[in-house]
């Protein structure tokens, strides 16, 4: 999927509280992914869930990286 149509989600860095937005690729379908906050850089889990059929997001849990999401 081409970075321009990934679609976007905003939320809190677990670590630093900065609201940050990350771009979700939801052809992966549901997924878990790392990614460093564009704030403080620090690690986060993310947990994605992608609905089958329509590949919409239906929900993005972030944890810090010591956290089972």
């Amino acid at each position: 999927m081409h970075e321009s149509t990934l679609p976007e989600w905003t939320l809190d860095c677990p670590y630093c509280d900065a609201t940050i937005e990350v771009l979700v690729d939801t052809s992966q379908g549901s997924h878990e992914t790392w990614e460093d906050c564009s704030q403080c850089c620090a690690p986060i889990h993310f947990r994605i869930e992608v609905d089958p059929v329509t590949e919409g997001i239906l929900s993005v849990v972030a944890g810090d990286d010591d956290e089972v999401i």
